[in-house]
């Protein structure tokens, strides 16, 4: 007779239950009902479905419970391969999802990619299993709701390194128009609403699937929400006062081969036709790659800029994408920069941008993976990178004297970042960004979320400035600021910013969920050890098994 099958894992029972499969006994269906090839496409569709809850769709509620499906599909894997396998599954289609708006441009090579990327989550899988589907014992379903979110929290932070495609679709980043989430955010960053978010799918999925452990879970639950609403109540915020006017420039889409020319010239129409209106900004902003030419190499181009610098009375931050030697005589290349522009012409202040998009701004490992530019819009040429973050002091106008920190496009996806410019000392935060080459996706209104999670964090306002839409801005808490300019709209708009001071735990302490989540992996990790250790020492007497006709004391003839 063979023995039950049990799942081992970090805080698996030693000894399997002698109850029947049912009321009372472990609440674990084995995959042996299903297909293989059924379980598998619902892995796919499982993993899929938290792409709801970002833009457009921002069923932003719906995150809370988009992994349930997932969760209990993973723990009743009949094997651990198959967890493994059912959680690379899961993650190919959660990639596929969240960045489908990259079919036009990477085509086939996206599915590549994702099913790359998808074999995090297959470790993620196996570790569902082996904490949530064994027998419902209190212990275990404490420790599923710590080990789970912690092991996701882990996967977020791998594939944020902006080799393997940056934090885009962090799952705490779906609950960016959420204040009490926002608020959690000033406190342990999109991490820390990414941990909470996981953790209360693995409650709901173990309140379906495990009734005997309904009571320790609603507890944990309960005691998790009073900690987390006690923090955020104590943790210091941002003492809003004081402010700044930024002009914020929309050029929209602008095609066809002299489109660079014909996007400055818009965008000069357009600022000008603003402060005909009286807009008196203290700063105007342009988005990313609004200016084709270095400015070094165009006097004429600076020259037009420096015009409107003092018919506004303040500087332009521009952003210039073109063919240049560098800051101090560096390679020749193509950079992407942020430049302050004033009366007097380009002011010396500028930032070329650091992180660049795989693919779309440069091909990792071009001499392996070059073949993409033949399947897609692969960037032909790297750019360059910038070595340093700059935080730019603004030198006329009514704000003169206020300090702002540039980023560029997919450098709002960052948290490190932000906090490295608030730390650096920026009063303000702005994004410039183009997402021409995705309107009518999600993309445009997933990019400029990103801003109101970045603004939290830092306790600093961001302006997310774009060429096409969406552009927005947000206050030192998260929350919108006026209407934001969508992707059907060419023109210009006024934002009345709010200044802020002082200095959220995120920005303090940074990414504490993180080493937290990875702390109590190590911990589990280290128990699983020793318990095997213990099992497998020399000496150590074998329990004689019990039978129905016989027990330790009394053997059967």
């Amino acid at each position: 007779m063979r023995k039950p099958h049990v799942p081992r894992g970090p805080f698996a029972s030693r000894r399997p239950s002698s109850r029947p499969v049912g009321r009372g006994g472990p609440a674990v269906r084995r995959s042996g009902s299903r297909t293989p090839w059924a379980r598998a496409a619902g892995a796919v569709a499982a993993g899929a479905l938290p792409a709801l809850a970002f833009p457009e769709p921002s069923l932003w509620w719906f995150a809370f419970v988009a992994l349930v499906p997932w969760l209990l599909l993973l723990r009743t894997a009949g094997s651990a391969r198959r967890a493994l396998a059912e959680g690379w599954l899961g993650g190919v289609g959660f990639m596929v999802a969240v960045h489908h708006w990259l079919f036009p441009s990477l085509h086939v090579f996206l599915l590549v990619l994702a099913a790359l990327l998808g074999l995090l989550w297959a470790p993620w899988g196996w570790l569902v299993r082996s904490v949530a589907g064994g027998p419902p014992t209190a212990a275990r379903a404490l420790a599923a709701l710590v080990l789970v979110p912690s092991g996701w929290l882990v996967i977020e932070l791998v594939r944020s390194w902006q080799g393997l495609g940056g934090p885009w679709g962090l799952l705490g980043a779906s609950q960016w128009q959420v204040g009490p989430a926002l608020r959690i955010a000033s406190v342990g960053g999109v991490w820390l609403v990414s941990l909470l978010v996981v953790a209360v799918n693995t409650a709901v999925a173990l309140l379906v699937a495990v009734p005997r452990v309904r009571v320790p879970v609603v507890a944990a639950a309960v005691a998790g929400a009073a900690a987390v609403a006690a923090v955020s109540a104590w943790a210091p915020g941002p003492r809003v006062g004081g402010g700044l006017r930024v002009l914020v420039v929309q050029p929209g889409v602008v095609g066809g081969p002299d489109s660079v020319e014909r996007r400055f010239d818009l965008g000069e129409r357009l600022t000008l036709g603003a402060l005909e209106r009286d807009a008196a900004p203290g700063l105007v902003v342009w988005g990313e790659s609004s200016v084709g030419a270095d400015l070094r190499d165009r006097p004429d181009l600076a020259e037009r800029l420096a015009a409107l610098a003092r018919r506004a009375g303040a500087p332009l931050l521009v952003n210039v994408d073109a063919r240049s030697a560098g800051p101090a005589g560096a390679a020749a290349g193509i950079h992407k920069s942020a430049v302050l522009v004033g009366p007097d012409g380009p002011t010396g202040d500028r930032y070329d941008k650091m992180r660049l998009v795989p693919f779309g701004e440069y091909v990792p490992a071009r001499g392996l993976l070059g073949w993409a530019t033949s399947v897609g819009r692969a960037a032909g040429e790297d750019r360059l990178r910038g070595d340093s973050p700059v935080v730019m002091t603004l030198p006329d106008g009514p704000d003169a004297g206020a300090r702002i920190g540039p980023l560029v496009c997919f450098e709002s996806a960052f948290p490190d970042m932000s906090r490295r410019l608030v730390r650096d000392g920026a009063d303000l935060l702005v994004a410039q960004s183009a997402t021409s080459s995705f309107q009518g996706s999600w993309a445009p209104g997933q990019h400029a979320s990103l801003a109101a999670l970045r603004a939290a964090e830092s306790g600093r306002p961001v302006v997310h400035a774009t060429l096409t839409g969406v552009s927005a801005v947000f206050g030192p808490t998260g929350l919108p600021v006026g209407a934001p300019l969508g992707t059907d709209t060419v023109g210009t708009a006024v934002y009345e910013v709010p200044g802020a001071t002082g200095t959220t735990l995120f920005v303090r302490f940074g990414e504490w969920p993180v080493w937290g989540a990875l702390a109590a992996l190590a911990v589990a990790a280290a128990a699983s050890a020793a318990r095997v250790r213990r099992r497998s020492a020399p000496g150590r007497a074998a329990r004689r098994p019990r039978t129905a006709r016989a027990s330790a004391g009394r053997p059967a003839r």
